[in-house]
């Protein structure tokens, strides 16, 4: 693990996932790497990063809905990141527990700051810990 920890970018383009990747590196992040939602999911859950940005408009599923299932089990920092800026989309995420949310295009420096500062705060519990566990 590095320093600053460990991260996963979930992006199913690749040049935009190979950006956020650097990025990530220079800030000193382990980064690993999926190009869909199931296997974002899978690979979060078996590495418990610290970070995740994640794709609204993935192929497979709805940037909203692995952001739901992320948070059943992961307290990691959530940035979405998406060409949408649509206050119903922003507002969903957020309500859906994304910690920060920026539009594409983005300046590679905005992002690493906003990750910058998610980091030096407090991560807050999955959804399962809050509530006393998985719930079928």
């Amino acid at each position: 693990m590095s320093e600053t920890g460990v991260a996963v970018v979930i992006e199913d383009d690749l040049d935009m996932r190979n950006l956020i990747q650097a990025v990530l590196l220079q800030s000193g992040f382990d980064v690993h790497t999926a190009s869909g939602g199931r296997e974002g999911v899978a690979l979060v859950s078996k590495i418990a990063p610290d970070i995740v940005t994640l794709d609204v408009g993935l192929p497979d599923i709805d940037g909203i809905e692995i952001l739901r299932r992320i948070r059943k089990f992961s307290a990691a920092y959530i940035v979405m990141l998406t060409g949408r800026e649509d206050e119903a989309v922003v507002l969903a995420a957020r309500q859906a527990g994304a910690d920060d949310y920026i539009t594409k295009p983005f300046r590679p420096r905005e992002l690493r700051s906003r990750i910058g500062m998610l980091i030096r705060q407090p991560q807050s519990q999955p959804t399962e810990e809050i509530h006393g566990g998985p719930t079928n």
